[in-house]
């Protein structure tokens, strides 16, 4: 049986679906991602908290820029890090959420509307808790779509963690959920976050998604010209005011995934296969680095309890998993999907519950919607508190369905 593989985490797929060029996954790989990005996040609380407090804050925000004739792109590391390092990761989402519609666990539409509904069900319910509790402040209503993303990175890292303890079903449902979940949440980037949008930028990127198709739909499969247009897509999608993460997505999409006529190996896989170490090893755990270092000077204990942090943890605690799981049951009661084989329920809760670690993206719109200290202090004390309490949640709602399942 061949393997379909995200961040390390083997997804078994039909045999008769058997391509060449599919990534093997090396024994105790996935867990060591998921360990890299645990401890890139601790060190970062450390050091954010330490006499090196000054000397990290300064060297994210120094400047660096790439000069391309006439162009010029001159960001801070952060940035940097952001909106160019994570397209790569988008990028090998894409491929992998791309195959897995095609060959893999997502190719019915009853397979792929399961997290579909679970991952709407998911945005809405915390979104409308932390409307609820802070609808009476107008300003801090801008953070409704806070609690509303899961971390892909760390839901994944856990997953691995896991082991055999966790179905194949509900890792593939957790997966194409968690994708589908951060892909509302640059939806929403898009729609409500952005301050500026440059049609001119917009147009030429529709262009260069234009000449990407043709090159599909011609038969190219040599991989220089999706790169060079790829890179000039990214370059666009940062210039029109949009997220950069959607160029990566959407290279994803026309790098081509079915095998030509000669033969040989398929450009998404060598591109997937390519770009797996330097996501799991470097990109992720580099990004976690330079996000989540909170400092804790000058917070209380209190301080939680304000609208803005209580909004987001209990929108990631208990809206997540509460939305998660009535939108995909409403799928499964409509008979519009089915629940995976091994969905205990108390392995739904842990699957819903990890779908509450929000860190990544939650971070990111929290950003966007302040831009006072206070605020970013509160938000980053709600997203933190808020992932690390639904990660222990599902995990220990998962050890303990797997301990069960394997008695």
């Amino acid at each position: 049986m061949s393997k379909s593989v995200l961040h390390g985490i083997p997804l078994a797929t039909p045999p008769e679906k058997k391509q060449s060029g599919s990534p093997k996954p090396k024994p105790g790989a996935e867990a060591l991602g998921g360990l890299l990005l645990i401890a890139a996040t601790i060190l970062a609380l450390v050091t954010a908290n330490s006499s090196l407090a000054e000397l990290y804050d300064h060297a994210l925000q120094q400047y660096a820029g790439v000069f391309l004739g006439p162009w010029s792109f001159r960001q801070s590391v952060l940035h940097w890090i952001n909106d160019g390092l994570m397209v790569v990761f988008f990028l090998g989402v894409g491929l992998e959420i791309k195959h897995e519609l095609l060959t893999g666990h997502l190719r019915t539409l009853s397979a792929a509307l399961l997290p579909i509904a679970g991952a709407i069900g998911g945005m809405l319910v915390p979104a409308a808790i932390y409307v609820a509790i802070n609808y009476t402040n107008a300003d801090a209503l801008a953070g409704w779509a806070i609690p509303s993303a899961t971390d892909i990175g760390f839901a994944v890292g856990i997953l691995a963690l896991m082991g055999n303890r966790v179905p194949p079903g509900l890792k593939v449902f957790l997966i194409a959920l968690a994708i589908i979940d951060d892909l509302g949440a640059i939806g929403i980037i898009a729609l409500f976050y952005t301050d500026h949008l440059s049609l001119t930028a917009l147009g030429i990127s529709a262009l260069i998604i234009a000449l990407l198709i043709a090159l599909n739909r011609s038969g190219v499969r040599q991989l220089g010209p999706y790169m060079i247009l790829g890179l000039a897509l990214w370059a666009c999608v940062l210039e029109s005011g949009v997220h950069a993460t959607l160029a990566g997505v959407a290279l994803a999409f026309v790098i081509p995934s079915r095998q030509s006529a000669h033969g040989g190996s398929l450009p998404s896989k060598i591109v997937e296969h390519t770009l797996k170490p330097w996501i799991t090893y470097l990109i992720l755990p580099a990004f976690a680095f330079a996000n989540a270092g909170l400092s804790f000077h000058g917070l209380v204990v209190q301080d939680l309890l304000a609208p803005v942090p209580m909004g987001v943890a209990l929108g990631l605690v208990m809206g997540k998993p509460v939305g998660v799981l009535c939108g995909a049951g409403l799928a499964v009661a409509f008979g519009l999907a089915r629940w995976p084989d091994g969905a205990s329920p108390l392995a739904l809760l842990g699957i819903g519950a990890l779908c509450g670690i929000g860190f990544t993206m939650s971070l990111f719109i929290g950003t966007l919607a302040f831009d006072q200290a206070g605020d970013l202090a509160h938000l980053r004390l709600g997203v933190l508190c808020g992932s690390a309490l639904a990660a222990m949640i599902g995990t220990l709602a998962l050890i303990k369905a797997g301990r069960v399942r394997l008695r």
